[in-house]
């Protein structure tokens, strides 16, 4: 293992589908032109898949009126938005370079038929790298919701009296009762006239 693995696998990305030359894909890229970013699909069979890791690159060639145009993508990079898998072909090589020099039907790739195991296989994995793609998501909101719940001010004091600090709050409780009980003998209506009050 190379030193740099560890660093690179923060990087790969795991919601790409299982493909192999000889498949039909589009590959839906990110183009940024004048400041405004939009997708452009281009559709062909992958004619070889070269490198490992994030240095991974494949092949996809198509006939665009009558002209076969070839362009390769980084598998990991981020300008990629999609990749679909149209059809899987049969094919007995994995470079497919003799694609280059037949025109019209000698150039079809045979279509390959999968089994119920290998559907199976596909479906599965197809399930975890959705799953892989939602955890970090979920992770990402309870993280949020953590953050952005009310901070606790640690300067008022308990109602038992006690503040945060573990001190109890003496010089405060004594005043407080007394501005209650002021406050509570000028507003009830019930209170007993002064004498002052009687004789004036």
């Amino acid at each position: 293992m190379n030193k740099t693995d560890l660093v690179d696998a923060l990087y790969l990305r795991t919601d790409l589908p299982e493909f192999r030359p000889g498949d039909t894909v589009k590959v839906h890229v990110r183009v940024v032109e004048a400041g405004r970013e939009r997708i452009q699909v281009f559709q062909g069979v992958v004619i070889r898949r070269q490198g490992g890791g994030l240095q991974e690159t494949f092949t996809v060639r198509k006939i665009s009126f009558g002209v076969g145009v070839e362009r390769t993508f980084p598998l990991h990079s981020p300008s990629i938005g999609k990749l679909e898998v149209v059809s899987r072909g049969h094919v007995r090589r994995a470079k497919l370079y003799y694609l280059r020099e037949r025109r019209g039907k000698k150039a079809r790739i045979r279509e390959r038929r999968l089994g119920e195991e290998e559907l199976a296989a596909i479906a599965a994995a197809e399930a975890e790298r959705a799953a892989a793609a939602s955890a970090p998501t979920a992770a990402d909101g309870e993280a949020e919701a953590a953050d952005g719940s009310e901070p606790i001010e640690d300067a008022e004091p308990s109602s038992s009296g006690i503040s945060a600090d573990g001190h109890a709050a003496e010089a405060d409780a004594p005043s407080t009762e007394a501005e209650t009980d002021i406050e509570a003998e000028a507003d009830s209506p019930d209170a007993e006239p002064t004498e002052a009050e009687v004789q004036g």
